[in-house]
């Protein structure tokens, strides 16, 4: 029932079409009804004693044809109960797959930490289609039945009350059957999607890094995995199937109890004259119906317990509350001069394993503050809490002296660039994935912004140019080339503040100095945190802060700092060792 109260606020909109579909499934019941008292009265006439006229050949024409009318308008209600249903549940899908992703857009990065993608896709695609088969056959089974079980059983208790309570001696046993089969197969059909989401899980991972495993000839290996995921979602669903399987015929079993007792009872009843014949073929005929409630039930139980399953895997994400929430006064931030103040903050992703530890500074509109420090010294981190990807445990961190956490999420990241290392390019063309940084850009700001990043060159040398598809996180380009169109996005956003995350990292020398080029003119008139990878590229910067142990170590102007003859020293000094070893 929780799953289905969960469901319910996405089916209000649809009401008018689901009582369609009701008004449909009573018609369906009402004709269901009628062919055993046509075939009752029909025997009556056919066993009436005396001289046959015309009347009754007329009478059985008549019948006929009203037949005919119940079977032709059953078929019509058939059809509105299908369509419409199926109708209601597909928008009713179209919602709720728009809810769950527009939530786990919301979510902070750390949810995403310890999460798969294989399985969050799995959740969004897989688990939601389940709910189709609920909204739209479950749910119109169960009203369909229940609607046939109370007209069936009014029916038998007005041809014969006795008869009519011998029919309900296997219904406890039937009760018993269906409430202890949903207990057992809905945990069993739960562990049979999270084996479905784990093997998503490794199929992203193994199409996402397949040249990786071609590289290391891991195709063996990476085939048991893929072998090992499929063969424990098999045996976790036909562990499920098993159990649902064999409820079904038990079902039937203990429904055909029904039918031995009328035929027990009834005949013996009939033999003594105190229930005429024709109205026992009518109880045989309506036993059908009034254990079909039941049996229906176990033949939907698979399915229905499949969704709920589901349903309680979506739940779970929708039930999930993000890290990071604007608060209800949270404020609009308008012109942004750049000013970035971190007082005494302090941040950590596992209780207890300190990241960063007391950082203070201050970076005035239009300066460039570089950051630098050995390897998972927390420089990334520094940078992720400026636009509140994460917030710090301690400390403060405000732009323009407002502090952030009273700023609107939107706001706050509108007036940031980030230019990262990892770069994220998406299944699109060129000119898509430069227009990220601003959608209602000009054909000309478009090619403007390309020119500053050193990218406009090399675009029309594509295929197709500004039109060429880049592939899956940009699979088609070079890094180079997709670090420049990273660069051309964030000159097109034209932000405020702009981040650095190594941002030249990884590429050849003569790559690296377009970038750097690039780089310098985003820079001009903007706030820029960078995160250093050679340090060459901040000797120009306003402040250099050097992490080390979780704490600002040291802090000065690249020739204070040299003078100063420390931590930013040596690793200046160790630099320029390396790149004399590599000449």
């Amino acid at each position: 029932m929780k799953e289905l109260k969960a469901l319910l606020r996405y089916m209000k909109p649809y009401k008018g079409h689901l009582a369609l579909a009701t008004i449909s499934m009573v018609t369906v019941t009402v004709m269901n009804m009628i062919p055993p008292q046509m075939i009752r009265s029909l025997i009556r006439i056919v066993d009436t004693e005396g001289r046959i006229d015309d009347s009754f050949f007329k009478s059985i024409a008549v019948m006929a044809l009203l037949a005919l009318g119940v079977y032709f308008i059953r078929a019509l209600a058939q059809f509105g109960t299908e369509y419409v249903s199926h109708y209601a549940a597909w928008h009713i899908l179209h919602e709720i797959r728009r809810d769950l992703y527009d939530h786990m857009q919301k979510l902070s990065l750390r949810y995403y930490q310890d999460k798969q993608t294989g399985d969050l896709m799995a959740r969004v695609i897989d688990d939601t289609r389940n709910f189709e088969m609920l909204l739209a056959h479950a749910v119109p089974t169960i009203v369909v039945n229940a609607l046939m079980l109370v007209g069936v059983s009014v029916m038998l208790f007005m041809m014969n009350s006795v008869l009519a309570l011998y029919t309900l001696i296997p219904i406890p046993l039937l009760a018993w059957l269906v409430v202890k089969s949903s207990s057992i197969s809905r945990p069993l059909f739960k562990q049979a999607q999270v084996r479905n989401g784990e093997m998503s899980a490794i199929l992203q991972d193994n199409f996402s890094g397949i040249k990786e495993i071609k590289s290391f000839t891991k195709e063996k290996y990476e085939s048991g995995r893929v072998d090992k995921s499929v063969g424990s979602h098999t045996i976790a669903i036909l562990k499920a199937l098993r159990f649902s399987n064999a409820f079904y015929p038990s079902v039937e079993f203990v429904s055909s109890l029904g039918t031995v007792l009328v035929i027990l009872f009834g005949g013996r009843l009939a033999l003594s004259a105190r229930l005429p014949v024709e109205d026992l073929v009518a109880f045989l005929l309506y036993i059908g119906s009034f254990y079909q409630p039941i049996t229906a039930l176990g033949r939907i139980n698979e399915g229905l317990q499949h969704a709920l399953a589901s349903a309680e895997r979506v739940l779970e994400i929708l039930n999930e509350e993000s890290e990071i929430r604007d608060l209800p006064e949270a404020i609009e931030l308008d012109k942004v001069r750049g000013q970035i103040t971190f007082n005494n903050v302090s941040f950590r992703y596992v209780e207890g394993i300190p990241v960063l530890e007391d950082i203070s500074f201050c970076v005035d509109p239009g300066e460039t503050l570089a950051l630098v420090g050995p390897t998972g010294v927390g420089k990334t981190t520094m940078a992720n809490l400026i636009p509140r990807f994460y917030d710090p445990q301690e400390g403060e961190i405000l732009i323009d002296g407002i502090d952030i956490k009273n700023v609107s999420q939107a706001s706050l990241r509108k007036h940031i660039s980030i230019v990262s290392q990892d770069v994220f390019l998406f299944n699109g063309t060129v000119r898509e994935n430069i227009l990220y940084g601003r959608q209602d850009a000009t054909e000309e700001e478009v090619i403007e912004a390309a020119k500053m990043a050193n990218a406009h060159d090399f675009i029309m040398e594509l295929p197709e140019g500004y039109d060429t598809r880049v592939g899956e996180r940009g699979v088609k380009l070079s890094g180079g080339q997709k670090q420049r169109i990273s660069i051309a996005r964030a000159v097109l956003k034209n932000a405020p503040i702009l981040i650095l995350d190594e941002a030249t990292s990884s590429v050849d020398t003569q790559t690296e100095l377009l970038i750097q080029e690039a780089l310098n003119k985003l820079k001009e008139n903007r706030t820029t945190i960078v995160i250093a990878h050679r340090l060459s590229t901040i000797q120009d910067a306003d402040q250099i802060i050097v992490l080390k142990d979780c704490r600002i170590a040291e802090k000065g102007t690249h020739s204070e700092l040299l003078r100063a003859n420390g931590l930013y020293a040596q690793l200046c000094k160790a630099q320029d060792s390396l790149q004399g070893l590599a000449v």
